[in-house]
């Protein structure tokens, strides 16, 4: 579970005696988190709404408590009732999850809505996905759009991507690569490693922003690098054409198989043409087989050419374009 996240601004800007809740926080950081426990028990047993939602969280994720999502379900509760918005947010995972309660969308939805309702960014987002994939709510990508502008101007960086997601295949909103790039790059700032290879695409491409593969490149290095696996077969890519940066395909045969491993299929083809071809690394007919095979069984239909041509034909009449 989640969310053992002190909101420190929250608590301290509550009626509540700021002097408890402090020693409170002190427990937390220093990771005492028995005493934190015991500080907003009595802080939640005296109205205080925050406190109540910071003891679930620690019963969620076990700290200072033995694990009971039953009774984080209950403080979240007592804390949403409060009009804590963050609790409502972490019941309707709850909800959502059918940890701690039985299953329920709809109700992780309402939850979800008054959470958003409260100004809780992440929330929004998880209401803004379910419109867009029509999760028990009629399909809505407009107010998927709403939602996802909603969660990004609150900072939950996922909303920023999703909303330039949109934009970029002109879901709910008019297709506009330039208002894409600007979002992709709010996220990729906040560390959304898609984000980051999505707004590479568009440099690589010169979709909204001016095309610069030095630009692409960079960003797809940093996705990939965040464990992005696209990137790294997109900066493959570039190694192996040798676009902004020296061509190596050795360096490309590194990120394919990278990329690979987590089944992206193009760049197990594209490893498979380099083994093939014996550029960058040794030639291996049987691992070039392999992996297009490989692309193949993932869904890609080059594999699948590459594949048939080899079985069907002498290897040293081959020809791979």
């Amino acid at each position: 579970m989640k969310k053992a996240v002190l909101l420190s601004v929250i608590l301290l800007t509550t009626s509540f005696s700021k002097d408890i809740v402090e020693l409170g926080i002190e427990a937390y950081d220093q990771g005492n988190y028995y005493k934190a426990a015991e500080i907003f028990s009595t802080a939640c047993n005296d109205g205080n709404a925050e406190c109540c939602n910071m003891l679930g969280a620690l019963y969620s994720d076990g700290l200072g408590v033995k694990v009971d999502y039953h009774k984080a379900a209950w403080l979240y509760k007592k804390a949403c009732d409060g009009k804590s918005a963050i609790a409502c947010s972490n019941l309707g995972d709850q909800y959502r999850d059918g940890i701690g309660v039985k299953q329920d969308l709809h109700k992780a939805i309402e939850l979800y809505e008054k959470a958003c309702e409260g100004k809780y960014a992440e929330s929004c987002f998880y209401l803004g996905f379910f419109y867009e994939n029509g999760q028990l709510t009629k399909q809505d990508y407009y107010k998927a759009a709403w939602l996802y502008e909603k969660a990004c101007d609150g900072e939950y960086a996922n909303g920023c991507h999703n909303l330039g997601v949109l934009y970029m295949n002109g879901n709910g909103v008019k297709q506009d690569y330039i208002e894409a790039a600007k979002f992709y790059e709010k996220a990729c700032e906040a560390d959304v490693s898609e984000s980051c290879s999505n707004l590479g695409v568009l440099y690589e491409n010169g979709q909204g922003v001016q095309q610069d593969f030095h630009k692409a490149a960079k960003l797809f290095e940093k996705a990939c690098d965040d464990g992005y696996s696209q990137s790294c077969n997109n900066l493959g890519n570039l190694y192996s054409k040798g676009q902004s940066v020296k061509q190596d395909h050795l360096k490309a045969a590194k990120l394919w198989q990278k990329a690979c491993d987590d089944e992206i299929s193009p760049s197990c083809s594209n490893l498979g043409v380099l083994y093939l071809k014996g550029q960058g690394i040794k030639h291996d007919y049987i691992k070039a087989i392999k992996l297009f095979k490989k692309a193949c069984d993932l869904g890609y239909q080059r594999g699948c050419d590459y594949f048939k041509k080899m079985n069907n034909s002498n290897i040293d009449i081959i020809r791979i374009n």
